[in-house]
């Protein structure tokens, strides 16, 4: 595989960016500050690493205006230096291209429409009355459920399964593993004995929807679970029967949405978050790192909950005054009065 090669000139335009240095400077690659060569560009977009800019060997640095002093090498200065790595990252990007057409192994029913451009892998399911996109790439062993619309220039990675009836938006990007629109976790309880209910909704994702590899999003029981516009899924996130996401929102590994719960737009969730069911959350919350959301949320903001790490030693001796909360707080309580009396008999 040929390297990619570009101007430095033509990246600062493509990124509308002020380039200060050589225009005619050739870029072979994209690298960390401490890795990049003479030929490879890098970033600064965490001050913490502005450390590493005297002494990387990178042949130039994407960089803000504010650390651009900063720079000894060729420097792109704009804004937002991060998503001048975001953008740049696509154009080394070496993930293969599946080629368009239908790999000879591929099971398609005849009702299923298959749009312009598309590109199908081996071992592929897709069954009746599928609608396919143009530009749409299929990976290898990925199952189409019935009636399922997948957008235009869509990706589905290698095994995705998508069931029945789920609808997909445009440039949506589903990684290898990911089941959506599995059941939902429904029974209703007779004397001990759990008996199933039948899950009739959909799933319903917007554009620009990333969903993470092995992230699982059940359909409705009654009403579609919803995820909305340009929403990131991480790795390892189950989403529950009938939750709304809101647009632009983003999930971090492991996070757990129950039943039923409705998250605003441009809300952040941290690794392992959970959130209980029938619950609300406002626009713009960010949930710190292994927090339990067990009430509505009406207002934006930063939330946690849970304990850090500290020596065994320690914990134990506040498991033990954890215990003892309620004891101490009525004899607080107890205090209070007793000083309440005083003050009033003088």
């Amino acid at each position: 595989m040929i390297a990619p090669s570009y101007l430095l000139g033509d990246i600062a335009r493509k990124l509308g960016a002020d380039l200060k240095g050589n225009p005619q400077q050739r870029i072979t690659g994209l690298a960390t500050l401490q890795c990049a060569g003479p030929e490879q560009i890098s970033f600064l977009a965490n001050p913490s690493y502005g450390k590493h800019v005297a002494t990387s060997q990178a042949g130039a640095i994407i960089i803000s205006l504010e650390s651009a002093a900063l720079a000894t090498c060729s420097a792109l200065v704009m804004d937002n230096p991060y998503l001048g790595y975001a953008q740049l990252s696509h154009w080394f990007d070496t993930t293969p291209k599946g080629p368009v057409g239908v790999h000879p192994s591929a099971v398609i029913d005849s009702s299923a429409r298959i749009g312009a451009g598309v590109s199908i892998g081996a071992q592929v399911v897709i069954e009746a009355d599928v609608d396919i996109g143009d530009g749409v790439v299929v990976g290898h062993g990925c199952v189409i459920g019935a009636r399922t619309r997948v957008g235009c220039d869509s990706l589905l990675r290698p095994r995705v399964t998508l069931a029945h009836d789920v609808v997909i938006g445009q440039r949506c990007h589903i990684l290898s593993g990911a089941v959506i629109g599995s059941d939902g976790f429904g029974f209703a309880n007779e004397r001990g004995v759990w008996h199933r209910i039948a899950q009739i909704g959909r799933v319903v994702l917007g554009n620009d929807v990333e969903v993470g590899a092995n992230t699982t999003i059940d359909r409705g029981a009654l009403d579609d679970t919803v995820i909305g516009d340009g929403v990131k899924l991480d790795n390892l996130i189950q989403i529950a029967h009938n939750v709304h996401i809101g647009d632009h929102s983003a999930m971090a590994a492991k996070v757990g949405i129950s039943g039923s719960t409705r998250i605003g737009s441009h809300c952040m969730f941290g690794g392992a978050a959970g959130v209980a069911g029938h619950l609300t959350i406002s626009d713009g919350v960010q949930l710190t790192g292994m927090t339990l959301v067990t009430g509505d949320i009406s207002e934006p903001g930063v939330y946690s909950s849970g304990t850090s790490a500290e020596t065994n030693r320690q914990w134990r001796k506040n498991a033990v005054r954890f215990r003892q909360l309620d004891a101490m707080a009525r004899r607080l309580k107890e205090l209070e009065k007793k000083s309440e009396g005083r003050g009033r008999s003088t």
